[in-house]
């Protein structure tokens, strides 16, 4: 009976001690389950599970923990563990992070990546530390446009057209190129387009399939070898909380990363191949923006976004002339 009682009072000391190793770290988003960048969380978590250091992952998504644009302070201040997190959302806080949403500083995916690899992403990740921010998984979202009656590829496209913009920067842009500037969110695209009151928009290749705009424009610019529209949208982490880690948390963190970072970058070209497909079996037209259109519409934003951006940033010349110089 005593030695019962000895190897139960053991057993339940082993399992007091596994409970308290198991160290639990929460992710918070915006998004559904379904959404691309929820699944990237997903394989962080499920590759650090399986990895058995001692860490659990738990996500929340559909801003269950805290409102989309106001996820970068709690992170900073440690109240959460990690976000996946467009960071042009925190662009009031710190203007660099405007850059990670500006037309013509990325050309496709691969261009995405490149910079993401960079001298320029060093400075942001910098600015980041600053704030006890780090960056676990690199990513960018790509988008096109849609035109109701006409294709939009160059500048020319849509002057005098009433049109809908992803993004302050891409309004200045526009707005610059002769558009007609009508702010609103992509759920209002749709009935917009169907009543008249917008001509054109501008938005994510997801945004324009969920939304089924293809049942109201003639033409689709989607993202493909030239596109303007990329936003940076990365998994981040509180650097403290990351180094309080041990090395084999560490380790098994970076690894789960990495697999998850090669996966947004794969998804994210699938999703402009979706949209692509969607809107062509659709009916409607598909455009292509060249190198030479590309190249006009960036002349456009440098006189326009990239001047207010900097107005904003005395020292931002250095971080846009490095964003630029990737090629």
């Amino acid at each position: 009976m005593k030695f019962t009682a000895i190897a139960a009072a053991a057993a339940l000391s082993v399992f007091a001690f596994s409970a308290e190793a198991q160290q639990e770290l929460r992710v918070s988003h915006q998004w559904s389950e379904g959404d691309v960048r929820h699944k990237v969380a997903q394989i962080v978590a499920d590759e650090v599970a399986a990895a058995n250091v001692g860490l659990d992952i738990k996500i929340f998504p559909s801003q269950s923990l805290f409102k989309a644009r106001e996820q970068y302070k709690p992170l900073s201040r440690g109240q959460v563990d990690m976000i996946v997190f467009p960071l042009s959302y925190a662009g009031g806080l710190r203007n660099a992070y405007n850059l990670t949403l500006m037309p013509g500083l990325v050309k496709n995916h691969d261009h995405a990546a490149r910079l993401n690899e960079s001298p320029f992403m060093e400075e942001i990740e910098k600015i980041m530390a600053e704030d006890d921010v780090m960056v676990l998984v690199h990513g960018y979202l790509a988008g096109g446009f849609a035109g109701k009656e006409k294709c939009i590829t160059g500048p020319d496209d849509v002057q005098g057209l009433q049109t809908r913009a992803a993004g302050k920067a891409f309004e200045q842009m526009l707005a610059g190129a002769g558009a007609s500037i009508a702010s609103m969110s992509s759920a209002e695209i749709y009935n917009a387009m169907q009543t008249g009151v917008l001509d054109a928009a501008n938005t994510s290749s997801s945004s324009f399939v969920s939304y089924r705009i293809y049942e109201q424009v003639a033409c689709f610019t989607p993202a493909g070898d030239y596109a303007l529209w990329f936003m940076y949208q990365p998994m981040l982490m509180n650097k403290s909380v990351f180094d309080g880690l041990n090395a084999d948390q560490q380790k098994a963190l970076m690894d789960a990363s990495a697999k998850a970072e090669a996966f947004y970058l794969e998804e994210a070209k699938k999703e402009d191949g979706a949209a692509r497909e969607t809107f062509a079996k659709n009916g409607v037209e598909i455009a292509e923006m060249s190198e030479e259109e590309f190249n006009a519409w960036r002349a456009i934003a440098q006189e326009t976004a990239y001047k207010a951006f900097l107005e904003g940033s005395p020292e931002g010349q250095k971080l846009l002339d490095l964003a630029l110089a990737v090629e």
